[in-house]
C-alpha cells in the first residue's frame, strides 16, 4: 500500500464522500441487497467504520455491523467494502480489510460474516465452511455467504437466520412512530 494512503475511523465529515463512493461502486441497486436489510436504520459497530484517504480524498470505505444468529452467536457483518475506481489495484481494499479485522479482534469480536466473492475474501480467512446452516433475511447466493472466525470455533453450532443485533437508530424509531400515527414521513402529515 502506498505510504500516502491513510486509514482512519470514519467521522461525520466523511458521510457525503462515503455515500458518493458507494453510489459509484454499487449504483442505486445497493439498497436492494439482502445485506442492506441488516444495516438499514442502524449504526455500524462502535469503532468499526473506516475510510481510506489518498492525497486528502476519500477513496475507500468499510464498515462492520453487529448481527446475531438464531442460535445466539454474535458476530459482525462486513460491508460494504468499496474503493474508488481510479484507486483500485493499490491495495486499499486489502489494507481496509486487514485493518478492520485487526480492530474487530482487538475489540473482542469473535467472527465476521459477509456476502461476497470467495475468490477475493478467502485471502483474509473467509470461507463458506461455517455458514452452511446460516441464512440471510432475503435472497442471496448461498455459496457467497462467507465467514471468518476471529476466535477458533466462534460459529460452532451457529444456525438459522442472521439478524441485526443493535437497536434501530432514533431516526428510524421516529419514522416508525410517525407511520403508526398515520404520518407519511417524519413530521409530515399523511
Amino acid at each position: 500500500m502506498p505510504a500516502r494512503i491513510r486509514i482512519r475511523r470514519e467521522c461525520r465529515s466523511d458521510i457525503a464522500g462515503r455515500e458518493s463512493l458507494l453510489d459509484a461502486a454499487f449504483g442505486p441497486g445497493r439498497f436492494a441487497k439482502t445485506s442492506e436489510r441488516l444495516r438499514e436504520g442502524r449504526k455500524p459497530a462502535p469503532g468499526l467504520a473506516f475510510v481510506a484517504h489518498l492525497a486528502g480524498r476519500l477513496v475507500g470505505t468499510l464498515r462492520l455491523w453487529p448481527v446475531v444468529t438464531a442460535t445466539g452467536h454474535t458476530c459482525l457483518l462486513l460491508g460494504p467494502l468499496a474503493v474508488a475506481a481510479d484507486a483500485r489495484r493499490l491495495g486499499i481494499g486489502a489494507a481496509l480489510m486487514g485493518h478492520a479485522l485487526s480492530k474487530a479482534r482487538a475489540l473482542g469480536h469473535r467472527a465476521v460474516v459477509l456476502v461476497g466473492d470467495a475468490a477475493y475474501y478467502s485471502r483474509f480467512g473467509f470461507s463458506a465452511q461455517t455458514t452452511g446452516a446460516l441464512r440471510m433475511p432475503g435472497p442471496y447466493q448461498r455459496d457467497r455467504l462467507l465467514a471468518c472466525e476471529l476466535v477458533p470455533d466462534a460459529l460452532s453450532g451457529a444456525r438459522g437466520l442472521i439478524a441485526a443485533s443493535s437497536p434501530p437508530s432514533s431516526r428510524l424509531l421516529r419514522l416508525i412512530d410517525g407511520i403508526a400515527k398515520g404520518e407519511a414521513a417524519i413530521g409530515q402529515p399523511a
